[in-house]
């Protein structure tokens, strides 16, 4: 029965259920306080009761020394006896006012006498109700003894706790009720946060775009509400950047997915075309042959570069534990200058100058890698300007750092491609061919070789001019 109830109670809202504890508990303080004040009120009376007793035996007692037996009436419903008490007899003296059951007032005469003592007592009388008893001592061996009806207190008492009753059942009953509305109305903000999360429940977040437009408003509750109000739409804000952070990146995929697509299905295509002149007769003389293979060598070393380049992005996002650098001590100005002497073998037509100092930087680095980096640089400087166009390149070292600048003079990167100049196949120039342009795939290996170093890369400059700067810590990991 008990897990029963409780099964029950802990099924209720919150608002009932603290509407009626609270009302339990109201019940417990108003029976406790009603106990009291009843007792207190009924030990009052019968104080009250005792007192007067006490006078009116002052004036019977000097009455029963004078004539042997109370002669003055007593009060209404009062009863008077005075006994003669020797040994353990108590005898009664007669006439005497007393009930037909008069043993009450034989026993309390009796125990007066041992006790020496005025004593008061509170017994039953049969057919009379409640009687209030007080027992005195007139002379030696005379006891007086009063009884006084408590019917009057009994009457007070009774109506006391009617009067309780009600007034505590209408107290309590208020207090429900208008306690219920007032814990309703404070707990209607979180109402409203049940609302909102089960809006959310109901929103679909498959979706690659999905977003959590639902907030919790409102400023009643009071502090607690308010500071848990603030955490949950801090968690729906956290929620909706990480839903956007994912949606943002499942776009990336899809875009990368393709575009990777796009560029290995050039060279593909063109080994497929190769391979398939080769059932011609025609091109199987010993010219068109060596110039097809040297076709299908070249797209290969293409796909080659592509797939290495992809293999390395992937392997450097994946953080895997063992890093693909290999780390050791190098001077970095002469990484510089021996990628600006490829750069000079390579593209003759782009004026190259080098600015170093004679000292040497030597870092903690992957010197393979660095100069990876800086080959794209410049193989970039060198494909997106025009012949003639000076590519420099700078070296400095201060502050616990090193900085690679590589600029050119052409015609600069539009504002608008600047956010997205080191996403995975990005171009600016989107009508550039793939032989001129590239795969898109440089400046995101480069990005991403830097950031594996501890460093970072920036692009500066305006139109008429591209600066590439390369930060790497001193002592970089």
């Amino acid at each position: 029965m008990i897990r029963r109830w409780w099964r029950t109670h802990r099924g209720l809202r919150l608002g009932t259920r603290l509407a009626l504890g609270l009302g339990v508990l109201s019940l417990v303080v108003f029976a406790v306080v009603g106990t009291v004040l009843t007792a207190s009120m009924r030990d009052y009376l019968e104080r009250q009761l005792a007192d007067q007793m006490k006078l009116v035996q002052a004036v019977q007692s000097k009455d029963a020394a004078a004539h042997g037996t109370v002669r003055r009436k007593p009060y209404y419903g009062w009863y008077t006896a005075v006994y003669d008490v020797s040994g353990g007899s108590a005898d009664l003296r007669t006439p005497a006012e007393v009930p037909a059951d008069s043993r009450a007032l034989t026993d309390l005469a009796r125990t007066t006498a041992r006790a020496e003592e005025d004593l008061t007592r509170t017994v039953r009388i049969d057919g009379h109700g409640p009687y209030l008893l007080r027992a005195c001592e007139v002379e030696p061996g005379v006891v007086l003894v009063s009884a006084a009806p408590m019917g009057d207190v009994e009457d007070t008492v009774d109506r006391l706790i009617t009067v309780q009753a009600v007034v505590f059942g209408l107290a309590l009953l208020a207090l429900v009720l208008f306690g219920r509305r007032m814990l309703r109305r404070g707990l209607k903000p979180l109402s409203d946060m049940a609302g909102t999360a089960h809006g959310i429940a109901s929103h679909d977040l498959s979706e690659s775009a999905a977003r959590l437009p639902l907030r919790v408003d409102g400023r009643d509750g009071g502090r607690e509400v308010a500071e848990l109000r603030t955490a949950f739409n801090t968690m729906l804000e956290h929620i909706d950047a990480s839903l956007a952070v994912r949606a943002e990146s499942e776009q990336r995929l899809r875009r990368f997915v393709a575009d990777a697509s796009h560029e290995l299905r050039t060279p593909l295509m063109s080994v497929r075309g190769y391979a398939d002149l080769f059932r011609y007769a025609a091109a199987n003389e010993p010219g068109e042959r060596e110039r097809h293979l040297a076709r299908l060598r070249a797209e290969a070393a293409r796909m080659g570069v592509l797939l290495d380049d992809l293999l390395l992005l992937a392997r450097l996002d994946a953080a895997e534990v063992e890093a693909p650098l290999r780390w050791e001590e190098a001077d970095l100005a002469e990484l510089v200058r021996q990628a600006a002497d490829a750069f000079r073998a390579g593209h003759p037509d782009h004026p190259l100058t080098v600015t170093a100092g004679p000292a040497a930087v030597r870092l903690r680095m992957d010197p393979q890698r660095i100069r990876q980096v800086l080959d794209n640089l410049l193989t970039n400087a060198a494909v997106h300007t025009p012949r003639g166009t000076k590519v420099s390149v700078t070296v400095v070292a201060a502050d616990g750092r090193a900085t690679v600048a590589v600029a050119d003079a052409g015609p600069g990167v539009p504002a608008a491609d600047r956010e997205r100049i080191f996403d995975r196949f990005y171009r600016v120039d989107k009508a550039r061919s793939r032989d001129r342009g590239g795969s898109g795939l440089g400046l995101c290996v480069a990005a991403s070789l830097v950031r594996a170093h501890g460093g970072t890369i920036a692009l500066d400059g305006e139109p008429g001019a591209t600066v590439f700067t390369v930060t790497l810590p001193a002592a970089a990991r």
